[in-house]
């Protein structure tokens, strides 16, 4: 009988070790109820939102939280908990690229395809075919589709778009006798180059001394894409047909010959090549910069748009920043199919699909139901012929030491400053971003 006590003390004991009890000790990533404890890293650079749909989501990090939390309580295959992570937008370089094959790395990418883009090439990216339902293929447009497949398979996910324009303060204008350029309403207007350096000629002479006329950068890589968007002012395509940079063209020249003028003229906050983007963003919510980037992202202006106009850049330019989401492979297939499984949620339930509206919703359903509450979206519809493809499908554009995006910003703060010439700056540009894709495309591999 005792024997036949201690047989049973043994079995029930080793039955509680290989059932984890006991000390709370439990096999590593599994709970008490049997199931997984999966972590999935989402990251995305920290953007303010306009979500017409919960005006309480105000940034990226509150829409990405709420659709984590939420997709986390309904899964039933394990216990995920989707940790978001933000970063500032001059970091991607560090947050991303350089987390590669450590525990910090991302499983799920939320931000502009200007970034994401470059990461396909990196083979770490997963193709999305095989999560993308009939439904959810039919109600995003068919443009954004396109713009998110490279070799026919589809790497990035559609969410909303927004549309890069230029932004001024009427006021200003008035004081210094535009009044003749001020549009209605919030027309998208486009004016010639010589109006163009007839407005900043006429501002740069009559604002106070401490209000500038247009906003330039050249500290860092943040708002390089409007950089780029003046390149084309006098008709430069800035891509030859090959895809490689053409900036010692006579049109991208003459440009550059143009924005550097505008340092001696006055056109811009002194030392523009110190400043970073946000630095003109400070100055023109305190009313001391008349012109700046604007797209649907910038909120805080809704109240009063009637005190702006607007304008595409010069040389009749816009660009659009498509945002969405792609999922990399960290070697780990649960976190990939839990990736997936989210990116599903998100996309078939229409609370957090409506949180695209506010900017310009890729989801036609979503488009239909909040036209009429979208800031300027029938303007931007107007305008969309103004577009260009600024990024021309270039690998490398972000992400590496070498890519497009960190050799670009050098040479024109070496412009601003005076310290090399238009001609000169054309070649360096060439020479390095040329590299740059050549590097990017040598590195190519896209996973299957």
């Amino acid at each position: 009988m005792r024997e036949l006590r201690r047989v049973i003390v043994l079995f029930a004991a080793a039955v509680c070790l290989l059932s984890g009890c006991g000390a709370g000790v439990r096999p590593e990533g599994a709970s008490g109820q049997g199931k997984q404890d999966v972590t999935i890293i989402l990251k995305a650079p920290a953007q303010e939102m306009n979500c017409v749909s919960n005006p309480e989501i105000t940034n990226t990090q509150a829409f990405l939280e709420r659709v984590g939390q939420a997709f986390a309580a309904q899964y039933e295959d394990a216990n995920v908990t989707i940790d978001v992570k933000m970063f500032a937008l001059a970091d991607e370089v560090s947050a991303i690229t350089e987390t590669f094959d450590t525990e910090d790395a991302p499983d799920i990418l939320y931000e502009g395809y200007f970034n994401m883009a470059g990461y396909i090439h990196t083979g770490r990216v997963v193709p999305l075919d095989d999560m993308i339902t009939d439904a959810i293929r039919a109600d995003i447009y068919d443009s954004a589709w396109t713009i998110s497949m490279t070799n026919g398979n589809t790497y990035m996910m559609p969410f909303l778009t927004m549309q890069n324009i230029l932004i001024y303060n009427k006021a200003y204008f008035r004081s210094c006798g535009l009044d003749s350029y001020c549009g209605e309403g919030t027309e998208i207007q486009n004016w010639t180059m010589d109006e163009w350096t007839e407005i900043l000629d006429t501002l740069a002479a009559n604002l106070p001394e401490d209000v500038h006329p247009l906003a330039m950068y050249g500290k860092n890589n943040q708002g390089d894409t409007h950089i780029m968007s003046y390149l084309r002012a006098f008709g430069s395509e800035i891509f030859d047909a090959d895809g490689n940079f053409d900036l010692e063209s006579p049109e991208a020249v003459q440009a550059l010959t143009w924005l550097q003028s505008g340092v001696e003229r006055g056109w811009y906050p002194p030392h523009p090549e110190n400043l970073e983007m946000k630095d003109c963003s400070e100055l023109f919510s305190t009313k001391k910069l008349v012109l700046y980037n604007f797209n649907g992202a910038n909120k805080s202006l809704y109240d009063d748009l009637s005190n702006y106009g607007f304008v595409n850049y010069p040389g009749d330019v816009a660009t659009s920043f498509p945002n969405g989401f792609e999922i990399f492979d960290n070697g780990d297939d649960a976190k990939i199919r839990i990736a997936k499984a989210f990116l599903r949620y998100l996309y078939e339930t229409p609370e957090w699909l409506e949180l695209s509206a506010g900017n310009i919703p890729m989801s036609k359903t979503v488009s239909k139901k909040y036209a009429g509450q979208i800031t300027m979206l029938s303007d931007f519809a107007a305008n969309s012929s103004h577009v260009v493809d600024f990024m021309n499908n270039s690998p490398n554009w972000q992400g590496s030491s070498d890519s497009v995006r960190s050799v670009f910003y050098p040479h024109i703060a070496d412009l601003l400053a005076g310290r090399v010439t238009p001609e000169e700056c054309a070649a360096g540009l060439n020479a390095d971003c040329n590299a740059a894709l050549a590097s990017g495309r040598e590195r190519s591999v896209l996973h299957q």
